[in-house]
């Protein structure tokens, strides 16, 4: 999540704006695969996609498509007239898809993850269906249209060999965090910061709480060389930085590999799948098992958090497949 501490709390009429535009006919549907009511959109493109789209997209590094949620993240001003600027799908769609070859159909809702991505990258990064004039001849530089067919372009920092093959999604629910350390005066304006690899998400911001309760979804994509989610806890200040309030490592190698073993957990009935064991050495407060619930992989746990002077925070992960 893309979150502006210096906004919260305001109204918001970019939020608007972009749901204004959501509403408009040609964006109830996917631009990539045509599914309805896409809750995703690639800022920098400038369309909505599905989720199963939003998988690929983000596997091809924000520097060709920045994926945002739209109900789940903030908006900068910036990125809201971008989405303006081009149009939404229909516009977009006039320049990416220009000239489809013969032989090369576009992903219905229920196509395959390989056929999905095969196609988003032809048409966003390689940029095979443009107007031969808008053609860039050298792939390592095939990140955006040029600006002058109302298009933004991606940061010229950002390089194409920055590219991360992702396995699948992450979606974590950030419950709620008790007993947390007092920060400023008598309380704290907690929030919490997730990381796994170069992606960030982050919470809203509770106002004066020490037992907040969050029940938010953030969603990070799992890169094939994952790590430990990191999970921070900071307090929101409007004048100075925002104060650490505690962290914790998260292993996530039990629910990634029981999840990769069962694949379809829609076959199996509910069941414990995997356990990450409580140590002297991980933040765990109790083991925390993984679970298939519902046809769904998930794992709860709760979490002391560290190299602070109380806190404790209530998880609950689930694995999602790109291919879902």
């Amino acid at each position: 999540m893309n979150q502006n501490p210096s906004v919260l709390g305001r109204p918001s009429s970019s939020k608007r704006r972009l749901k204004d535009l959501l509403l408009q006919s040609d964006n109830r549907v996917c631009a990539d695969c045509g599914a309805p009511d896409p809750k995703w959109a690639s800022a920098n493109i400038g369309v909505f996609i599905c989720l199963k789209c939003c998988g690929v997209h983000r596997s091809l590094g924000t520097h060709i498509s920045k994926v945002l949620s739209v109900t789940l993240d903030e908006w900068s001003d910036d990125e809201v007239d971008g989405m303006v600027e081009v149009g939404g799908n229909a516009s977009a769609n006039s320049i990416y898809e220009a000239y489809i070859p013969e032989g090369v159909s576009k992903p219905t809702p229920d196509a395959g993850h390989e056929q999905r991505s095969s196609f988003i990258r032809s048409k966003y990064e390689l940029q095979e269906f443009l107007k031969p004039s808008l053609r860039i001849s050298s792939k390592q530089k095939r990140q955006s249209l040029p600006a002058a067919d109302g298009f933004r372009s991606s940061s010229s920092t950002q390089k194409s060999e920055g590219l991360v093959e992702f396995i699948g999604v992450l979606m974590i629910k950030v419950m709620k965090g008790t007993n947390l350390a007092v920060r400023d005066m008598f309380s704290s304006d907690p929030y919490v910061v997730l990381t796994l690899g170069q992606q960030k998400a982050q919470t809203t911001v509770m106002k004066s709480s020490l037992n907040p309760i969050w029940n938010e979804d953030l969603m990070l994509s799992v890169p094939q060389d994952y790590g430990p989610l990191k999970l921070e806890v900071f307090d929101h200040d409007t004048f100075s930085a925002d104060d650490i309030m505690g962290e914790a490592e998260i292993d996530i190698q039990s629910l990634v590999t029981s999840a990769l073993g069962f694949g379809d957990p829609e076959m199996f009935s509910d069941m414990q799948i995997g356990k990450w064991l409580k140590s002297p050495d991980n933040a765990l407060i109790e083991d925390s098992c993984v679970n298939i619930v519902d046809g769904k992989v998930k794992q709860e746990m709760k979490l002391k958090l560290q190299n602070v002077e109380s806190g404790e925070i209530d998880l609950e992960l689930e694995w999602m497949p790109l291919d879902q």
